[in-house]
């Protein structure tokens, strides 16, 4: 039986009282496999950004000031004194009343200071007409414009996406520090769970568990260390728990943990190590029997059984502490306004929450609706909701057609 069940904001407390959780460590990672890491470091520009003035037209550059007075009807005369293509080192310097062409991305020459574009250009043998006066710095983008030499380019924290990886890339760099991505153990328990591709037989069913919630280790920025399936026999699980306890930084365990004969998870956890289990239950529907250990310094969880639960519960309590320990910042969760289209009601003496899909009605509201088939044990009750609206234990029901908030589990389109 458990123990004592506690409130969700109490199981939250007792777990930071017993766990901080901080980054597990640095490695330095290469520009290839920098995408979607965080980076450990501040970025120092290692050479200012484009690293020399560079046209970005078509055209002629000049020194601007020769270029005064120019206009369609009196044009000004220079005198062409070479060309610069790309990938060269300029050969020629423009002096006074003279011009060199010059192309897109060329670096600008010795003495010129604008560009002329080609559309205001006359070129009559070595005599070149300007139909168009410039300034100085028209046309042409700035050695060091967009990152200085010593300038942070980039911030420890940040997480690399495409945009950032090209920053590095226009560095020149090929490793960056980066946070290591804890390593987070995935057990599933129970006699009836089957490896999904294998033939099921009577009274089985195919382990949902293990890839939906290595999927969301994942996608916290944590790496998922498959454990297979354990049947619900204690040495087995013993064994099992204290290889992941050697190998990984968190353990998340499902199965196991209610109140039948077969659910050992707790009284293992507390055979394994100090302080043992700190959570045994807790007053939230779906997951009431959700059990949180620390075994000699390393967070355990021990999901239920239920698809449902066990990726609800993931998302309520373990993602929050796998984002820190991956060194990353803790997203503000994402939410809307809606209106229930039916009454909900919240278990008595528990923290409900009722997974909705969201639609809107002919008159533009937002609608939240209850999914249907909403029983702990039917994954399709998460594939098919957008979001869950939380149900406080004080509260008798929600009323059909009052305003909720609905936690989003991604953006959804239909709310724009």
């Amino acid at each position: 039986m458990f123990r004592k069940l506690v409130s969700l904001d109490e199981a939250k407390r007792i777990l930071e009282q017993n766990f901080s959780p901080k980054p597990v460590g640095v490695e330095r990672v290469s520009l290839s496999k920098a995408h979607n890491r965080v980076l450990a470091e501040d970025i120092l520009s290692p050479t200012d950004v484009p690293p020399f003035s560079r046209s970005t037209v078509d055209g002629y550059a000049v020194r601007a000031a020769d270029t005064f007075g120019a206009d369609e009807d009196r044009p000004v005369a220079l005198k062409l004194c070479g060309s610069i293509r790309v990938g060269e080192a300029p050969g020629v310097t423009v002096k006074k009343n003279a011009t060199a062409e010059i192309v897109t991305g060329a670096p600008l020459p010795r003495g010129a200071d604008a560009v002329v574009m080609l559309e205001y250009v006359d070129h009559k043998g070595d005599t070149v007409l300007m139909h168009r006066a410039v300034s100085r710095g028209e046309n042409v983008m700035e050695a060091g414009s967009d990152i200085h030499e010593g300038a942070v380019a980039l911030k420890r924290g940040q997480t690399l996406s495409s945009r950032e990886v090209g920053v590095l890339a226009a560095l020149g760099l090929t490793k960056v520090g980066a946070y290591k991505k804890p390593r987070v153990a995935v057990i599933s328990t129970g006699a009836e769970i089957v490896e999904p591709g294998k033939p099921l037989t009577p009274g089985k069913i195919y382990d949902i568990n293990a890839h939906a919630l290595s999927a969301a280790v994942t996608e916290c920025g944590g790496e998922p260390v498959s454990c297979g399936i354990v049947p619900d026999e204690k040495g087995r699980l013993k064994a099992t728990l204290r290889e992941a306890l050697d190998s990984a930084d968190v353990i998340v365990s499902s199965g196991g943990v209610s109140v039948g004969p077969t659910d050992v998870v707790p009284k293992v956890l507390n055979e394994l190590g100090e302080p043992g289990v700190i959570v045994c239950g807790i007053a939230v529907k779906p997951g009431k029997p959700t059990t949180i250990a620390i075994v000699n310094g390393k967070p355990v969880f021990s999901l239920p059984g239920h698809p449902t639960s066990s990726l609800l519960m993931f998302h309520l309590l373990v993602r929050p502490l796998i984002l820190s320990m991956a060194g990353r910042q803790e997203e503000t969760p994402v939410t809307a306004k809606a209106v229930a289209s039916a009454k909900m009601f919240p278990a008595r003496g528990r923290r409900t929450f009722v997974m909705v899909s969201l639609a809107r009605d002919k008159s533009g509201r937002l609608l939240a609706s209850p999914v249907a088939l909403g029983l702990s044990g039917a994954i399709t009750t998460l594939a098919g909701a957008d979001g869950f609206v939380e149900v406080e234990e004080s509260r008798q029901f929600i009323k059909d057609g009052e305003e909720v908030t609905v936690r989003l589990f991604k953006p959804v389109s239909v709310i724009s």
